[in-house]
């Protein structure tokens, strides 16, 4: 079953999660003083969220880094000039990258739109034309995207690391915007 869509944003596409795959544990997560670090063959972003601005996402993304379900996946899309994304679970079977973009958790969180601009670095959740529909996937700006804000929900930023998504974002990449490089990644929330 596709469960992925396309949202359109100024002619360039987020590839999203669409409820595939399970729903990590269901304990809530400490996210007040939570940062992680995205750790890449590249080198490692640290993360520092906004739970002022957006604590669903936060605690959504705390709560599947700490069960372990980003790690193995990968940045499986990049545009230069944009953002790179990640997170996907279907991205950890090798077999199938027809279906990397589709994938994600059962449950799907509601929109917390805020006044927090798509800034170099910030981390925002990607989704289907659905506001109402982010699960797992993210992305990480590259460049200033202002025409994102108000559209896609920002819950944190890169404080320390950036030129690895700059290295990632440079990858040769097919027409899909798939890196021909696997960039794995593991999620480790201090």
């Amino acid at each position: 079953m596709l469960g992925g869509m396309i949202g359109w944003v100024a002619g360039m596409s987020l590839m999203v999660s669409a409820g595939l795959g399970e729903a990590a544990d269901k304990a809530p997560a400490k996210v007040d003083q939570a940062k992680a670090v995205i750790k890449t063959k590249f080198g490692n972003m640290e993360i520092a969220f906004f739970p002022d601005k957006a604590p669903n996402h936060v605690q959504n993304f705390v709560k599947l880094a700490k069960s372990g379900f980003y790690d193995k996946t990968i940045f499986h899309r990049v545009i230069p000039g944009f953002m790179i994304q990640g997170g996907d679970p279907n991205t950890k079977d090798l077999n199938k990258p027809d279906t990397y973009g589709m994938g994600g958790p059962a449950e799907h969180l509601k929109a917390e739109f805020n006044d927090v601009p798509h800034r170099r670095g910030i981390l925002s959740m990607a989704r289907t034309n659905d506001p109402n529909s982010a699960g797992s996937q993210f992305f990480i700006v590259v460049k200033d995207s202002n025409f994102l804000d108000g559209q896609y929900t920002v819950f944190g930023e890169v404080v320390k690391g950036i030129e690895v998504a700059d290295k990632i974002v440079s990858l040769p990449r097919n027409g899909r915007d798939l890196p021909n490089e696997r960039v794995e990644i593991t999620v480790v929330v201090e």
